[in-house]
């Protein structure tokens, strides 16, 4: 749905995307993923047909950016990082320009404006001022602009900005009932949110892609041996001596004491081969367990090594 090929944007002597590529494909959501200054809405404003790249271009439902801008436009939905409303207009003064502006008729106006104002929460404040509106709520009303038009593509440049935690995760639903039927790409900042809604991640930094892929995906690029948490009723040095591996297929950590219990975080390059040794050791000694489970490597982790990684290039 789209496709950005070999994205490049030159200010003066400063590159804020290099040769930038990636696909988000259809009814799926799509992160972007990168520290502030990265080239996230530098990438955002040239798919957009806002800014026009200095190489390479990009397609929307097939059309071309550059050869198909007003086409373009039609297939999208945008919420810049500041909401592009107008201070002195109600909220429902604000929706019926938008509407109008992206040719909606009589009819499918009010439809599409009952329908946004629902799904975005914005009945409280329907007859109000925007410019008396909180942050949170004028966030809702440029996603509710993005949206009117009921458009095939949403664009979303840091969407949950300002919004409290009962708005952020309204805001992560209706993102992915969305999803059903829109391709979404979004930016953001904040690990947690990309990993919340995610089908896809790309990951940028310094203006260059340097991961691609979904969340599963991107975690195994941490190099972190697999572990698992063990937590039982036993003292701490009964437990080390009982669960010392000679062999040296894994490592035992403890982790805290809490009380009667001892946490441990036993590590190795073969899950299957500790699972086994461990659970041996635990019922020839009889232990009370309270927790055994294994660990995921951190999306935190392989951002972390991807960033300094491409920074050492």
């Amino acid at each position: 749905m789209v496709e950005a090929k070999g994205l490049c944007m030159n200010y003066g002597t400063t590159q804020a995307l290099i040769d930038a590529s990636f696909t988000a494909p259809d009814n799926q959501v799509m992160g972007l993923l990168g520290p502030n200054g990265a080239g996230k809405t530098t990438c955002m404003k040239i798919i957009t047909t806002q800014m026009v790249p200095t190489s390479g271009t990009a397609a929307v439902c097939g059309l071309d950016i550059l050869n198909n801008a007003a086409e373009v436009r039609q297939k999208i939905g945008y919420l810049p990082e500041t909401a592009p409303v107008y201070n002195d207009m109600e909220v429902v003064e604000y929706l019926e320009f938008v509407g109008r502006g992206r040719g909606l008729d009589d009819s499918n106006l009010k439809n599409r404006i009952d329908w946004v104002v629902t799904s975005c929460r914005l009945k409280e404040v329907y007859r109000r001022p925007i410019g008396e509106l909180s942050r949170g709520y004028r966030q809702r009303v440029g996603l509710a602009q993005a949206l009117i038009h009921d458009p095939d593509v949403l664009i979303l440049d840091e969407p949950t900005s300002g919004l409290d935690p009962l708005q952020i995760i309204s805001i992560r639903q209706l993102i992915k009932d969305l999803s059903a039927k829109k391709t979404i790409i979004f930016s953001t900042h904040i690990l947690q949110e990309v990993e919340a809604i995610s089908d896809r991640i790309v990951i940028i930094n310094e203006g260059r892609i340097i991961a691609d892929g979904t969340p599963d995906e991107l975690r195994q690029i941490a190099n972190e041996e697999p572990g698992f948490f063990l937590e039982v009723k036993a003292a701490r040095a009964e437990i080390e001596n009982n669960l010392k591996d000679n062999n040296g297929g894994f490592n035992v950590n403890f982790v805290c004491d809490k009380g009667e219990f001892n946490r441990f975080y036993i590590t190795g390059k073969d899950p299957e081969e500790i699972w086994k040794k461990v659970s041996s050791k635990i019922n020839s000694a009889g232990w009370l367990i309270k927790e055994f489970s294994p660990t995921k490597p951190s999306l935190e982790q392989a951002f972390i090594q991807l960033t300094k990684e491409s920074r050492a290039k």
